[in-house]
């Protein structure tokens, strides 16, 4: 199965090709802001270097947060987009999970971090499982000091990854946590379709309609309505 994986939820955008969890062809921008730049002109790279048709891909896999506000909403819209134009099935997934994905071959307990911006961070906490991992709690917005607190409840040597250990390495690694290098810290396209296959292939999937963002941050709502009345030459109604 040929599935295309989009991931723009942190400043760093890829897209990959991958076909039975092999990786054919992938392409990665690690400039902030250039999500909508980026995307279409990789999605034909992909395809050129793998020398396959458009209409041999079989599901699209996108990341759907938490993450950044902009990243976010144009990956969405370019899945749902492309699904929709080859009335194709979609899957998607949180970069968190794809992030703690990346470390599953630790025997510690994984805490995977996305630099939220204004002084917090989005997280998770992990463990590997055969296979794969397997998320512990739910997706959590915070300071770093309050993740520096649950890593220390925690009384496990945590390995911490993702851009948001790197942004506050000093008071993480105070807690007593590992922190993984610049190798494990943004999500990554191609690893997100490894880990969509398996719901492909189950046929857990969604229509593209079906995808909605996961922002945690209920600031980043408001100024998404804002923003699409702005488009529409009036503003949201008071209350929205």
């Amino acid at each position: 199965m040929l599935l295309l994986g989009l991931e723009t939820s942190t400043a760093r955008s890829s897209v990959a090709l991958v076909e039975d969890e092999r990786v054919l062809a992938s392409a990665a921008l690690g400039v902030a802001r250039r999500h909508g730049e980026f995307l279409a002109p990789a999605i034909r790279f992909c395809l050129q270097q793998a020398g396959v048709e458009v209409d041999r891909i079989a599901g699209v896999a996108v990341g759907v947060g938490p993450g950044l506000f902009t990243g976010l909403r144009v990956g969405i819209a370019t899945a749902q987009t492309f699904a929709a134009a080859l009335q194709l099935p979609v899957v998607g997934l949180s970069g968190l999970d794809v992030l703690a994905l990346q470390a599953r071959y630790t025997t510690k307990p994984i805490c995977a971090t996305i630099d939220a911006r204004r002084g917090e961070l989005f997280w998770a906490f992990y463990r590997a499982v055969p296979g794969g991992v397997q998320r512990e709690g739910e997706l959590v917005l915070g300071r770093a000091d309050q993740l520096a607190a649950e890593i220390q409840a925690h009384g496990d040597d945590v390995l911490v990854v993702g851009d948001g250990a790197l942004s506050y390495r000093e008071q993480l690694a105070a807690s007593g946590a590992q922190i993984a290098g610049p190798d494990i810290a943004w999500p990554d396209a191609a690893d997100l379709a490894e880990l969509a296959l398996p719901r492909f292939l189950r046929e857990e999937t969604q229509r593209p309609e079906q995808l909605a963002p996961v922002y945690l941050r209920q600031a980043d709502v408001q100024i998404g309505w804002a923003q699409r009345g702005k488009l529409r030459g009036g503003a949201p109604a008071a209350g929205s």
